[in-house]
């Protein structure tokens, strides 16, 4: 065999071609098993709500309110 030098393409490609026929031989020995879980899938949210709510009143009503303050209940 002639010597060859470290970075000649002729030794890129026979590693190429070594690596792509060791890689094709290793090939059959692997498996993809795809299979359902035999118990069902708990998804557990722990989500907390906040929600604010925002009334603007009209200010005939607010004068409504303010004159009779035991209308809703919330009379001091």
């Amino acid at each position: 065999m002639r010597d060859l030098p470290e970075n000649s393409p002729a030794l890129r490609r026979t590693l190429f071609a070594a690596l792509l026929l060791s890689t094709a031989a290793a090939l059959p020995a692997c498996t993809v098993a795809v299979k359902a879980p035999e118990e069902p899938i708990t998804i557990n949210l722990n989500v907390k709500i906040d929600q604010e709510v925002r009334i603007r009143l009209d200010k005939e009503v607010e004068d409504l309110i303010a004159d009779n303050p035991d209308l809703f209940g919330t009379g001091e």
